[in-house]
């Protein structure tokens, strides 16, 4: 440290010498000769660590939630969360990271988004990519065969972020799954239901489902020609017929994954399809696609599943869509996915989806993955895409310019005179005690205006006021800061007053 600073002092100095033959305009060769000495002597100082400058921001695909962002993702999760517990569900919770081995291979083409930690000498370990592999291990690992959970949590994946879509590297995911051996289709058509339910209560807009069977994908795939090393890499290029045109999905399965031309043309007559219980019923009479064992327990496990929605009341949300492939590579039955729809911009055309917000379906295969002796246990699950939703909950509210409360406080302990102090820290933690949400400002003698206009700009219903009269008679007066009236409550009364008063649940979307 002395050798530090001593260094310092000299460049100090030699920076001070080299101002002075600037004022004195020195010849340049002077001059530069002392500013050689001057870097010189920098070098030797090296970089000061503790006056380095960095840029504060958030990692790339990451960001913060102020307090107004933060009360709307609580009221979506509130919504998301009494559904699931409608439905009967417990909730788990996993590591956020799992060994690494864990999550290799089962997520095909986007295992390289998984987030891998540095080797520290112990165990590989990679971030969460999902919270569908996490449960499937929990299941194995617990030796369960039967579960109804959900699951709200953080994931991370190493890909392209689209801030102003929802779409980040670190994000929260809500899933609901049900594990264990169940008639077919009952628990699949649950699922779809509470998908329906959630983004209906949610009221976002029209919404439309897109359901598939990954066995009806695989049946079309041999009758048109796929060899079956392709069959998951063709899964995922046709995956991508939401974003992108036939036409480009083409080419990248015949310039990039070497298909025949006339087999990526078969591929689209069935793909380019999509419909209700009538397509099923259409391609259960295709004579070719109706001679495959896998296509053809698809098509009647679909059948079944329509018949399930129509009594559950949502067979008109429900498209069947062969276009819907789910990337991901545990998929073993049914496939879905909920998209925003956007209005149709001419009468009698279709409306067209504008995200994803939900998806899901089966996997029967993957907990056997985990478990040493292979033993299966059949799951059916989805996931709400919540950081879609609050990008489109938190732009409807900006657009209405609505105000949002980021605090529950029912009410705030005022005083009309000074020196009332200890009488509003008696009152305030008598409220406390008694389950109400209470607030009082910080100063010993605060201003009435200033208390009243607090409770405006965070949305505070009421005021309690304490006043020398007031203490005299037992009582407190209680104002509605909206309609500004006043009433005389007895200090016993108080608590009842202001649950009646706040009872009705506070809504902020």
């Amino acid at each position: 440290m002395a050798e530090r600073a001593a260094l310092e002092e000299l460049v100090r100095l030699q920076g001070e010498r080299v101002r002075v033959l600037k004022q004195q305009k020195a010849s340049a060769e002077e001059i530069e000769k002392e500013v050689a000495k001057l870097l010189k002597l920098k070098a030797q100082l090296g970089p000061d660590e503790g006056k380095q400058k960095f840029v504060l921001k958030t990692p790339k695909g990451t960001r913060d939630y102020s307090p107004r962002q933060m009360a709307i993702r609580e009221k979506v999760f509130d919504v998301i969360v009494s559904c699931f517990k409608r439905h009967g569900a417990e909730v788990i919770d996993t590591p956020v990271f799992e060994l690494k081995e864990t999550l290799t291979g089962k997520y095909g083409e986007d295992s390289k988004l998984i987030y891998d930690l540095k080797d520290q000498g112990g165990e590989l370990l990679s971030l969460r990519y999902d919270l569908t592999v996490p449960f499937a291990r929990y299941l194995a690992m617990n030796k369960l065969t039967n579960i109804k959970r959900y699951h709200i949590a953080k994931v991370y994946r190493r890909d392209n972020p689209a801030m102003t879509r929802g779409r980040y590297r670190e994000f929260y995911q809500c899933d609901f799954d049900i594990a264990g051996q169940f008639d077919p289709m009952i628990p699949d058509a649950e699922c779809l239901k509470i998908m329906c339910e959630i983004l209906s209560s949610l009221q976002i807009g029209d919404f439309l489902v897109k359901v598939n069977d990954r066995r009806i994908l695989d049946g079309m795939f041999a009758i048109c020609g796929v060899p079956d090393s392709k069959f998951r890499t063709i899964c995922s290029s046709v995956d991508k017929l939401d974003k992108v045109s036939w036409e480009e999905v083409k080419n990248e399965m015949v310039g990039e994954k070497g298909l025949a031309p006339e087999v990526a043309d078969r591929i689209g007559d069935y793909v380019q399809q999509h419909g209700g219980v009538s397509l099923v019923e259409q391609l259960l009479q295709d004579p070719e696609l109706s001679q495959n064992k896998q296509a053809l327990e698809g098509l009647g496990d679909l059948k079944l599943l329509f018949e399930y929605l129509t009594l559950f009341g949502i067979a008109d949300k429900i498209s069947f869509d062969l276009s819907l492939a789910r990337g991901l590579d545990y998929y073993t039955g049914v496939i879905y996915e909920a998209v925003l729809l956007q209005t149709p911009v001419r009468a009698g055309e279709e409306p067209l989806g504008v995200g994803s917000v939900a998806a899901g379906g089966r996997y029967d295969g993957l907990v056997g993955m985990f478990d040493p002796k292979g033993r299966k246990v059949p799951c059916v699950g989805l996931s709400i895409g919540v950081e879609r939703i609050f990008s489109i909950v938190e732009q409807r509210l900006e657009a209405l310019e609505e105000k949002v409360r980021t605090t529950e406080t029912q009410v705030l302990v005022a005083s009309a005179q000074k020196k009332l102090l200890e009488e509003r820290l008696k009152l305030v933690s008598e409220l406390w005690d008694a389950g109400i949400k209470a607030e009082l400002l910080y100063k010993k003698n605060p201003k009435l205006l200033n208390q009243l206009q607090y409770c405006e700009e965070a949305g505070i219903p009421l005021v309690a006021i304490i006043g020398e009269q007031e203490l005299k008679d037992g009582v407190i007066k209680l104002r509605s800061v909206a309609s500004r009236e006043e009433v005389d409550v007895r200090r016993e009364d108080l608590v009842e007053e202001i649950k009646r008063r706040t009872s009705q649940p506070l809504c902020i979307c």
